[in-house]
């Protein structure tokens, strides 16, 4: 793996051999991440302090674009060894609190303007978002809260970041899928199913007219799930943002119900989106699957991928 800080002043400088390192991929949220620990000598901490920016390659192509939080360097008897961590392009969205004030009608290049390109940050593939009359961005909301709010919310697509630190704002390409057969080298595999937390039905309730929407997740009903929410939306929200945040907050709590959780030798066997079709020799978790999380890493045991998969139509 080959590893690059770019400078705040535009300065590129090219990490030392890596021996070690660790990324983490999701579905936009929680943020991805890195770390790497390579070959150090002592002598070259001055231009360190000027990265703002990591990116890594592997084989020819780009695996991580992403924002530097911390280093360390230092020596024992070993030798010398630099440490470096962060965060994904998301990072610079979380961390910067957005500007209270009311749309008349938001577009999605609106949001553009105002919350997302202000940081630097380009954009890669995205869909035709529809407007949203009356969209408010709330006190002390992060600049990636209302992005992802009018993304989800009200387009039903989950905003998120590629390798190359681009936003993206697209469903997900179901084209490849990777194949688990009988012969799949798995070395860890845990199936995990957990009700509590789960939604069947959400209430949405208009604070000003006292109009009820009611949203059920039929699937998880009839499956003897009985857990309702009941959420109040703003004075006289429309009936489609009213029915949009019920359909959210449904989507979100079943991405926890049913999981699984595997190992495979190997560095970036899947990224998160990407289809997985398990048919192991076991008969377990047979059936296709989205990968919500995936990391990759190389440490003292070799190079592995560990994924986490729930149901296919999870995110978007």
């Amino acid at each position: 793996m080959k590893g690059t800080l770019e400078c705040w002043d535009g300065r590129t400088i090219a990490l030392p051999d890596i021996t070690a390192w660790r990324m983490e991929y999701a579905c936009g949220v929680p943020c991805d991440s890195f770390s790497v620990t390579c070959l150090w000598n002592p002598g070259e901490a001055g231009a360190l302090s000027e990265a703002v920016r990591f990116a890594a390659e592997e084989d020819g192509r780009r695996v991580f674009t992403g924002v530097v939080d911390e280093f360390s360097c230092g020596w024992d008897e070993n030798g010398g060894k630099l440490e470096l961590s962060g965060r994904g392009m998301a990072a610079l969205l979380l961390d910067n609190e957005a500007l209270g004030c009311d749309y008349q009608a938001a577009t999605f290049a609106d949001i553009l303007r105002d919350h997302v390109t202000p940081y630097g940050i380009r954009t890669g593939e995205t869909v035709q978002l529809p407007a949203v009359p009356g969209f408010s961005v709330a006190a002390g909301s992060s600049e990636w809260q209302v992005l992802y709010e009018f993304c989800r919310y009200y387009g039903g697509v989950t905003p998120r970041f590629d390798r190359e630190g681009r936003l993206c704002a697209a469903p997900w390409r179901d084209g490849e899928r990777l194949r688990l057969g009988a012969d799949a080298a798995v070395t860890a595999l845990t199936w995990r199913e957990r009700r509590y937390g789960v939604l069947s039905e959400v209430l949405v309730r208009d604070r000003t007219t006292g109009e009820v929407q009611q949203v059920t997740d039929r699937n998880f009903a009839r499956r003897g799930g009985r857990c309702r929410r009941v959420l109040t939306m703003p004075g006289r929200s429309s009936y489609q943002a009213m029915r949009y945040s019920g359909e959210y907050q449904l989507q979100r709590s079943a991405e926890t119900w049913r999981q699984v959780e595997l190992t495979l030798p190997g560095a970036f066997r899947a990224w998160p989106g990407d289809l997985v079709e398990l048919a192991l020799a076991q008969d377990v978790c047979r059936g296709l699957w989205r990968v919500t999380e995936s990391v990759s890493g190389l440490d003292g045991r070799g190079a592995y991928t560990a994924l986490t998969l729930g149901a296919p139509e999870t995110g978007g």
